[in-house]
């Protein structure tokens, strides 16, 4: 285990300071989380003032503000490109270089996604906290800090296995665009990151239980919030983290099946 907790380190310190060096986009993308929200601020305030906080059920005016903005910053924490580099290396077969590696390639682009993140924090999280809270003026107080920290982390795992999973289609297709541009579409949509899940008639959001999209934003951010309520079932923090991390575990069950059963297809074409 600190064999590998040591090469982690090593490539995520690696990365840290080869994006480091492009540190000016990230700090570009500082203002995109505050605009989306302050779009959804303005979007929202319109929508409960036609009286549909009624139908939106336990989720206030206050709750839906803090729940953009929760969820702005989250992105921030979990943002992933692991399906967009695999497919690149793959189809210019670049590839071949990590399958002679003694190393398990997702392994790498996890540690790689650490780096990248850190970075992230470092130059996009923590300065749009402090634009949310001294000036838009946002509590940004988790109900729960443990269990909120658990659920983030839970969602980074998620977001990576989805998405390198959505790579590794690479593999039997030539180009996995439209795979990863029809994902993009329904993680946005199923996510909760574009509408909170609760809006969602009855039997869709039943159906979020079996799909990996909510445990990306919406538990987290439900988690953040305090309470947790999806299809007429409310769950404890504790419960609700619980699911999400069986989840996360089979994703990450799954993305290692296809990643074996890829290794196996590879032919390093373009190489």
């Amino acid at each position: 285990m600190k064999k590998y907790l040591d090469i982690c380190k090593a490539i995520a310190f690696v990365t840290f300071k080869e994006w480091g060096a492009y540190r000016s986009h990230s700090m570009v993308s500082i203002f995109v989380a505050p605009v989306f929200f302050i779009i959804q601020y303005f979007i929202w305030t319109a929508v409960y003032s036609t009286g549909i906080e009624a139908v939106a059920g336990t989720m206030a005016l206050e709750d839906i503000i803090r729940y953009f903005a929760i969820t702005a910053l989250i992105s921030y924490l979990t943002m992933d490109f692991a399906d967009w580099n695999l497919s690149m290396l793959v189809r210019t077969g670049r590839f071949l270089t990590f399958s002679l590696r003694p190393m398990n390639h997702m392994f790498f682009a996890f540690s790689q996604k650490v780096g990248h993140r850190i970075l992230g924090f470092i130059f996009e999280f923590i300065p749009c906290v402090l634009i949310f809270v001294f000036l838009i003026r946002i509590d940004l107080r988790p109900a729960y800090v443990g269990w909120s920290m658990i659920s983030v982390a839970l969602a980074f795992m998620m977001t990576f296995f989805v998405n390198y999973t959505i790579g590794l289609a690479s593999f039997w297709v030539v180009q996995s665009g439209g795979i990863r541009s029809v994902y993009i579409l329904f993680g946005s949509i199923f996510s909760g990151a574009l509408i909170p899940l609760i809006f969602f008639p009855y039997p869709l959001q039943v159906i979020q239980f079996f799909l990996p999209f909510q445990y990306i934003f919406y538990v987290p951010t439900m988690v953040f919030l305090g309470s947790y309520s999806l299809g007429g079932i409310e769950l404890s923090i504790p419960a609700i983290v619980g699911i999400q991390g069986v989840a996360v575990a089979l994703a990450g069950l799954l993305c290692n099946f296809i990643y074996s059963i890829a290794m196996k297809r590879f032919t390093a074409v373009g190489a």
